[in-house]
């Protein structure tokens, strides 16, 4: 991409602006009003003027697209034999798989969460769509401790495969995409729970195909725009609309499902709406409209909002379709308007207000939780690994369940990969300043994920809450540990002095970070070691 200097016309003769990453894209040059070259020869799509548009909006993705697929999809499947290994260990419910797990086999048998047993519907804080995919897993093997971690081990796999897609076409750059897939690939908290029937993963899985998704949108449309703007000789006060996006769609099907599968997936929902536009926003101000941001409200604003936030809700409300169809003998609530002054006067309305006061009563429910838990972790702990959480542990003695020592231990201990983990403080921190002094957007791009993940956390710190609850954001903190990677290994125009010693330092850090994952692998399998070993896998005090 060529610099610029603000003006009317394009500085074709300046040196190209610096990257922001050893392996990605520049960042975008300053705000430009620009319009047809009266100096350029050739067509309208030809000239130097052209040319500039189209560097300005497109950075070319990497041609080696066979290698761009096969190599995150070799870490997936590495990651997926180590996720399937053993998963029906240890055979019982771990921690509050014994909630969801039994919801979704109820679901499979009912629609809905009806306690057959006890004759009555159960009352449940948590929308159904989660619970669903744990019950596809069930459906095809039962209901046993394989069925039901099954279709969250394949979620948690497939995220390997996507981070790298993501990655890759984020910084443009395969090596850099390989990479966030082998960060991914051994984080012990997303391991750990890839393998257990929580609802979390589900919200990171989805999430992060929004994501995915609102990027591929990002490329296409500026690509779109250059064209239009080109035959127009120029972009005007506005710019020129962008046509059917269905890139963007797909993200706002994925962001219901993942707050279908959590609420905390609406967190998402804001943050990558509000990126989205900015995205647009950006687009049009490097294509020379003149008021890029009343552009993009009014060309995009509102095909954005229906997108991402109607379809979002349409699909929300899909996921509750089995308590739509039920009675109130199997489902919670599910006649309580016609107790309660009836219902809204609109066709549906009486079960929309059933469901409605439902919601209010399981948000009461969520944010009054203060009831003491030894593993309750507040939100400032979480990035530093302060308080991790068991989800089993049995100490078994000699002789006992292959037990060698006078005292073992078997346990899963969820817990993020220190080397992610503690890399990810710096990481962040480096990107705020280049989010900041270089409006590097890649990096407000991934700070919008951890936003959206993290940060409305510590608005309900008095609430009992865990650190389990920061895979959500996972993907992201990969991300930003990628992107520093990128910048240890040096630009392509470094002295291979510069890039040997980066490349030195980057793969002893990856290499590091295997290393460590295999370290913890006993504590997050439920192997059994002797006890010392378990504590030497202890490194904090807390962690116990």
């Amino acid at each position: 991409m060529a610099a610029y200097d603000g003006a009317m016309t394009p500085a074709l003769s300046r040196p190209p602006a610096p990257a922001a990453t050893g392996e990605g894209e520049p960042t975008e040059a300053r705000p430009w009003v620009g319009g047809p070259d009266p100096t350029r020869t050739g067509g309208a799509s030809t000239g130097p003027w052209a040319r500039v548009v189209r560097d300005r909006l497109v950075t070319p993705m990497p041609s080696d697209r066979l290698l761009g697929w096969l190599l995150p999809g070799l870490v997936a499947l590495v990651g997926a034999i180590l996720r399937f290994w053993h998963l029906a260990v240890p055979p019982t419910y771990v921690f509050d798989e014994t909630y969801y797990a039994r919801e979704a086999w109820r679901l499979l048998r009912f629609g809905v969460e009806y306690q057959a047993e006890l004759g009555a519907p159960e009352y449940v804080v948590h929308p159904p769509l989660g619970k669903w995919v744990i019950a596809v897993g069930e459906w095809i093997f039962g209901n046993d401790s394989f069925g039901w971690r099954f279709s969250v081990a394949v979620l948690g796999s497939l995220a390997i495969l996507m981070v790298g897609r993501i990655a890759r076409r984020l910084f443009r750059s395969t090596l850099l995409g390989t990479l966030a897939s082998v960060l991914l690939c051994f984080d012990s908290l997303e391991f750990v729970m890839s393998r257990t029937a929580l609802l979390d993963t589900m919200v990171m899985f989805f999430a992060l195909a929004a994501f995915g998704a609102l990027l591929i949108d990002r490329d296409r449309a500026r690509a779109r725009l250059g064209p239009r703007v080109i035959a127009g000789g120029g972009a005007g006060r506005f710019g020129p609309g962008q046509g059917l996006r269905p890139w963007r769609l797909a993200a706002g099907l994925a962001l219901g499902m993942a707050c279908a599968s959590k609420w905390n997936g609406l967190w998402f929902v804001a943050a990558f709406g509000l990126m989205s536009v900015l995205w647009d926003v950006g687009a049009r101000r490097a294509a020379g409209a003149r008021r890029p941001f009343l552009g993009a409200l009014a060309r995009d604003g509102v095909p954005a909002f229906a997108s991402l936030v109607i379809v979002a809700l349409v699909v929300y409300l899909a996921s509750w379709t089995g308590w739509f169809l039920s009675d109130a003998k199997h489902a919670y609530f599910r006649d309580w308007a016609a107790h309660n002054g009836g219902g809204w006067p609109f066709p549906g309305g009486q079960a929309l207000r059933s469901l409605w006061h439902y919601h209010v009563e399981a948000y009461t429910f969520d944010v009054n939780l203060h009831s003491f838990h030894p593993y309750s972790a507040n939100p400032w702990s979480w990035i530093v690994l302060g308080r991790p959480i068991s989800y089993f542990y049995e100490g078994p003695k000699l002789g006992r369940s292959g037990c060698t020592a006078a005292q073992c231990s078997q346990a899963i201990l969820a817990v993020g990969n220190p080397v992610i983990w503690w890399g990810a403080v710096l990481a962040i921190a480096v990107l705020v300043g280049l989010w900041a002094g270089r409006r590097d957007w890649r990096a407000g791009a991934i700070l919008a994920g951890i936003v959206a993940g993290y940060l409305p956390w510590f608005n309900y710190q008095a609430r009992t809450i865990f650190y389990f609850y920061a895979v959500a954001f996972t993907p992201w903190l990969v991300l930003a540990d990628t992107m520093v990677l990128g910048l240890i290994l040096g630009p392509p125009g470094a002295s291979p002095r510069r890039r040997a010693w980066g490349a030195s330092i980057a793969g002893a850090l990856v290499l590091l970070t295997v290393v460590v994952f295999w370290w913890l692998l006993p504590i997050l399998t439920a192997q059994v070691i002797p006890y010392r070993q378990w504590q030497l896998r202890m490194w904090l005090p807390s962690w116990v």
